[in-house]
């Protein structure tokens, strides 16, 4: 089977900061900012200096099938990992961006023995050890990438299980993004209690009901 060796160019990060007498670098990536429903789900990967790891790439590039491999090779090969779930509550509580945040400084911070973070995208203030953030990091950092694959299927396995208790909405099929069918059935069943009520279109669809509510004194 293929790995990715110490000076595979999806280490160059990492390298370049092990080289630097740090061992202890976590990459750090999410699944779930753009749903309607469901968590938004931050994965935190920390690998072994010099140990050979598989051959990951960015999870939304891979089939399903790929990344439930990728998932158990990365668990199997990673030094230490973390996966941290933020609730639609926190979701409109503090809005996707701040929720996404927390979520990566608690990731990082539950790993004990990380010295520094490769964080996908941009840089996230007040986190618990040094960091970088790197714009598209999951297609050139393999710490990174390999946290986007956790990411992403933890998060669809949260959505599979989801689409049993509210079959209406598919969330099997489309993970809580806004399809076409998706926004159909929230016009004909209303939002259910995993929908993001401060996203458009549930807010709307919100603030409507209310109106009604209002009009007929409920």
């Amino acid at each position: 089977m293929n790995k990715i060796s110490y000076r595979h160019p999806m280490l160059a990060y990492e390298r370049e900061i092990w080289d630097g007498d740090i061992f202890f670098v976590a990459g750090v990536d999410e699944a779930g900012r753009g749903p309607l429903a469901g968590p938004v789900v931050v994965a935190a990967v920390i690998f072994e200096k010099g140990k050979n790891l598989p051959v990951v790439n960015d999870s939304k590039k891979l089939s399903a099938k790929q990344r439930e491999i990728l998932y158990n090779e990365i668990i199997s090969c990673a030094k230490i990992y973390s996966i941290v779930e933020l609730s639609v509550e926190e979701i409109d509580s503090l809005n996707i961006l701040q929720a996404t945040h927390k979520g990566m400084r608690m990731a990082v911070e539950s790993l004990e023995i990380a010295q520094f973070a490769l964080i996908d995208g941009l840089p996230v203030s007040n986190m618990p050890v040094p960091s970088k953030a790197i714009v598209k990091g999951d297609g050139k950092s393999a710490s990174i990438a390999a946290a986007s694959i956790l990411a992403k299927v933890y998060r669809d396995r949260i959505m599979d299980e989801y689409s049993e208790t509210y079959p209406n909405y598919g969330f099997a099929e489309n993970k809580g993004y806004g399809t076409k069918t998706h926004m159909e059935a929230i016009i004909k069943y209303g939002h259910c209690p995993i929908h993001r009520k401060t996203f458009e279109p549930v807010k709307s669809l919100l603030n409507n009901e209310l109106k009604v509510q209002m009009n007929f004194g409920v």
